[in-house]
């Protein structure tokens, strides 16, 4: 059976206790799109609050430590977010990866702890612009990929039930307000599918694979209609209702 769309919110670094509306506004639009599946990844001082207030969404964080417990000062491990309710954990993601040095190595080992709570997990791959204009796009995103997804039986098991996930971002793209071209969005999708096969056979065929870089409600049925395209990694759109519903509507769209 083919997975729903996935359309998850980052809300990065931006929040307080009196966004917890729009988290519930966004809750009660999400329950008119039941083929569409919806979640928000609030900062951590948020996550327990907003995950007391839906029902209908669900709820994750936005990086964990490689570790279960230990001496690591202003980290938050994967056993804690899964001891507060989270359902899953993005690791990996760009800003994470130039802003605090994490390697594909460190990224693996978060998505393999998280793995190990039974936590969903969204690995973050894209290229830098850099990259890009020297031909060698699709070449670090499959190196990312390769390097970065966990492997082994827990992997392949939560391949097999949808808990895996792949967000393809151009980091040139990523709040910028440039978005990828929709043939290249394909290409790429395309070549992540072909690395994700070849680790988990059949099983990688149905990875939801996410774009996400300036997404928005503007651009959204375009992207959600491109071949490979499982869902969006949404940020600075999905911190209003009223800019991110709009994107789950469109993904529902293309389910019709």
């Amino acid at each position: 059976m083919a997975l729903r769309p996935y359309i998850v919110g980052n809300w990065k670094m931006n929040g307080n206790r009196a966004m917890l509306a729009e988290a519930r506004a966004i809750d009660r639009g999400a329950q008119r799109y039941r083929s569409v599946q919806v979640a928000l990844a609030p900062p951590f001082p948020l996550l327990a609050l907003l995950h007391d207030e839906v029902s209908a969404i669900g709820v994750g964080a936005q990086d964990c430590h490689a570790a279960a417990k230990g001496a690591h000062t202003g980290d938050v491990s994967a056993p804690m977010l899964d001891d507060i309710g989270a359902d899953f954990v993005i690791v990996g993601h760009s800003e994470r990866r130039r802003d605090h040095g994490e390697t594909d190595a460190i990224v693996r080992a978060k998505a393999e702890a998280a793995l190990a709570v039974d936590l969903g997990v969204i690995i973050c791959v894209g290229e830098t612009l850099e990259q890009r204009d020297a031909g060698h796009a699709e070449a670090v995103v499959e190196a990312q990929v390769d390097a970065s997804l966990p492997c082994g039986e827990g992997a392949a098991a939560a391949v097999a039930i949808g808990n895996l996930s792949v967000a393809y971002e151009p980091v040139w793209a990523i709040g910028t307000g440039r978005v990828a071209a929709v043939e290249d969005v394909i290409n790429m999708h395309a070549a992540i599918r072909a690395r994700l096969v070849a680790m988990f056979g059949d099983a990688g065929g149905k990875v939801r694979i996410l774009y996400g870089g300036s997404v928005n409600g503007e651009n959204a049925s375009v992207l959600m209609e491109a071949p490979g395209v499982g869902g969006a990694l949404v940020g600075g759109a999905s911190l209003t209702a009223d800019a991110f519903l709009p994107i789950v509507a469109a993904a529902a769209a293309d389910e019709d």
